[in-house]
């Protein structure tokens, strides 16, 4: 049973109420589970329990408010359901290893020094390529102000596109040789804004003449419109014969997608592939070759 449904659908209930009281009990009720086992599930999808989600998700934002709002330091802890302005403290110390105060000094004035610096696309992601149909219509960058952890995420927006044919993707490629007769799981964070086609991650393996082996763009399941920043992977097998492997996300269409926290790993045989089977749409057999029917 796939539960991903399920953990995305409760971390969009935990995205909007980061402001409210959430116990693991009452999520663990609007997730349709007990405790426990929601416990288990959350931690082996998402990587932390759903309490730590919760607490670095408040920090986060947080951290966002120290930059970019006058609020006070304890109006923010308050806002976010910090017993105090100590634990608030303290919790934002583990994250982001300084005290609020600090923190609001110091990174303000290095968001103004980097506003200052215009760099091109290539130079401004380090590891990443803006490619597609039209990658001219497109930028990426680095965004210091919407984050779903640390400092930063990545992003891809729409420029001048004319129409929904046109796409773009900010991606990777590397040689597949480590992974060969594997299982390999691309997760990650992902949030969208006026998306009018479509964006998600996506992923390939192909081969020595560029074949594709194995494919995924989250096409059958995919994010339109605004969405708050949820959870989404991707699962492929890797055949004895590829070379290349390469994924990013991808945008069609005008909007404006960011990601974070991407995680690539093999994953036993036992986790389902997302694999999409294009040989499902072939037929057995010639058939209505005279155009009777």
């Amino acid at each position: 049973m796939s539960y991903n449904p399920i953990i995305q659908k409760t971390i969009e209930h935990i995205e909007k109420n980061l402001h409210e009281a959430l116990s693991l009990e009452s999520i663990a009720q609007f997730a349709g589970f007990s405790k426990y086992h929601f416990h288990r599930i959350f931690q082996k999808e998402i990587g932390v329990t759903a309490s730590e989600y919760i607490r670095y998700r408040r920090i986060a934002n947080s951290a966002n408010m120290l930059l970019y709002s006058g609020e006070k330091i304890i109006d923010i802890a308050v806002y976010y359901r910090f017993e105090s302005q100590e634990s608030f403290t303290r919790s934002f110390k583990k994250y982001y290893q300084l005290p609020p105060g600090k923190y609001r000094k110091f990174m303000s004035k290095l968001t103004l020094q980097r506003e200052e610096v215009v760099l091109k696309n290539e130079q401004l992601v380090k590891g990443w390529q803006l490619s597609g149909s039209h990658p001219f219509n497109y930028e990426m960058g680095i965004d210091h102000e919407i984050f779903h952890k640390g400092n930063a995420s990545g992003f891809l927006k729409s420029v001048s596109v004319q129409s929904q044919g046109e796409f773009a993707t900010m991606m990777q490629q590397f040689k597949a040789e480590k992974h060969l007769g594997k299982r390999v799981k691309l997760s990650g964070f992902i949030k969208s804004k006026d998306v009018d086609g479509f964006c998600g991650f996506w992923m390939r393996i192909d081969d020595a003449l560029g074949d594709v082996l194995q494919f995924d763009n989250m096409g059958n399941r995919p994010i339109v419109g605004d969405t708050e920043w949820n959870h989404y992977h991707i699962v492929l097998d890797v055949p004895e014969n590829s070379t290349v492997i390469a994924f990013g996300v991808l945008l069609s269409g005008n909007g404006h997608v960011w990601i974070d926290e991407l995680k690539f790993e093999e994953v036993d045989k036992g986790t389902p592939t997302t694999n999409i089977d294009f040989t499902g749409d072939l037929l057995d057999e010639p058939t209505n070759l005279s155009f009777a029917e």
